[in-house]
């Protein structure tokens, strides 16, 4: 098999991979400090790893404006949501230093602008709403009233959750290469992988040449099946129904916005700088409650030509087992009626967890069921 080299790979979102890593630069202790908040750790560390490209920094108003109004940064390349650090004022002197929230100094930023921003504005237009009762929205309203503008350098990666599971943009790459993987797809992921996901999965993985199976493992809602438990899912349900030499799985840092549209853009520009050259939009991407149509998040790569993107969007239709068909299947490719379908919605499952009942085969993987209801019974 002949090996592939970086160069086959789809290039990084804006043609470069970013490096804000860097040394500790001395007299860190008397710049003032400025502590992160969880999503804002998450970003960082996606910005130190080019995760983010071309991003090298926390957002400037250039940026951050055409980025609510348009969906671009200010050169016009696509970007769907703004990545912005919100302080109370503008820091003294014209570094600061980033910490965690027990204060341990991870980055310095080099101040560039602190700017006011309307926070029902961008809740509008990146969110679709100005319901506060929206997680994504809520965040927002919470959020300091000025951002704070600026590259950085960070010189203290935050400690992944999942050491095991923790690849830079570069190293995906660079896994990809080594396989000789030139078009993969990659699947973003907030819940456990059910029959549904492992189906249209599958089918996209017939198409490339691999698959990046790439869970969200930042801050999300206190209802989300945490991500420990959805690791071990992943760990599973990989080892035992799917070839291991044509899947990867890696954990992406982000925290959840939980944006619907626009975060399934985001979202698939951040794996395209991880090396995907496809990415698989199912039903309501990144939704949360009825904010969203069902295929809203598909709907919106149409505002922007396929060249610019680069990557390629998989749309694919909710599934469900069919009886009489015997198999997974969609509205696409069953001719038969509700009653044949079994549906089971995140709510039913936990329902059913709670009450230390197994979802049925139909639904879900009986060793993917069984680490469900461990975690539900601890």
């Amino acid at each position: 098999m002949t090996v592939a080299t970086s160069a086959n790979l789809i290039e990084p979102h804006g043609g470069k991979l970013v490096d804000r890593t860097g040394s500790r630069p001395d007299g860190v202790e008397r710049f003032e400090q400025i502590a992160l908040t969880s999503r804002e750790l998450s970003d960082l560390d996606m910005l130190a790893s080019g995760a983010l490209s071309p991003l090298e920094g926390f957002m400037a108003r250039h940026d951050y404006e055409r980025v609510v109004d348009e969906m671009r940064l200010g050169n016009g390349l696509p970007w769907a949501l703004p990545v912005c650090l919100a302080v109370d004022r503008e820091p003294n002197g014209d570094r600061a230093v980033l910490t965690d929230a027990a204060g341990a100094p991870l980055a310095v930023l080099d101040v560039e602008q602190v700017y006011e921003y309307d926070k029902e504005r961008e809740a509008e237009r990146c969110f679709r709403t100005t319901d506060e009762a929206h997680p994504g929205v809520a965040r927002l309203y919470e959020q300091k009233p000025l951002y704070l503008a600026g590259r950085v350098t960070v010189f203290e990666r935050v400690e992944p959750p999942f050491p095991q599971l923790a690849f830079d943009p570069a190293q995906t790459r660079a896994a990809f290469a080594e396989r000789g993987w030139r078009r993969v797809v990659g699947f973003q992921t907030r819940n456990p992988i059910h029959r549904a996901h492992e189906y249209l999965t599958k089918g996209a993985l017939e198409t490339v040449d691999g698959l990046l199976i790439h869970p969200l493992v930042g801050e999300t809602k206190s209802d989300d099946v945490p991500a420990t438990t959805r690791v071990e899912c992943y760990e599973v349900l990989v080892e035992n129904y799917y070839p291991s030499d044509r899947v990867l799985v890696s954990a992406f840092p982000a925290a959840m916005r939980y944006a619907g549209p626009r975060e399934a853009i985001w979202h698939a520009i951040c794996r395209k700088n991880y090396g995907c050259s496809h990415f698989i939009v199912g039903r309501d991407h990144a939704g949360v409650g009825d904010y969203y149509g069902t295929y809203d998040a598909q709907l919106i790569f149409d505002e922007f030509e396929s060249h610019e993107l680069d990557i390629e969007p998989m749309f694919f239709e909710h599934a469900f087992f069919c009886r009489a068909c015997g198999q997974m299947a969609t509205p696409k490719t069953c001719p038969h009626g509700g009653d044949d379908h079994v549906f089971l919605s995140g709510t039913k499952v936990r329902e059913l967890l709670a009450e230390g009942k197994l979802p049925p085969a139909e639904f879900s993987r009986p060793e993917v069921a069984e680490v469900l209801i461990q975690s539900y019974r601890g």
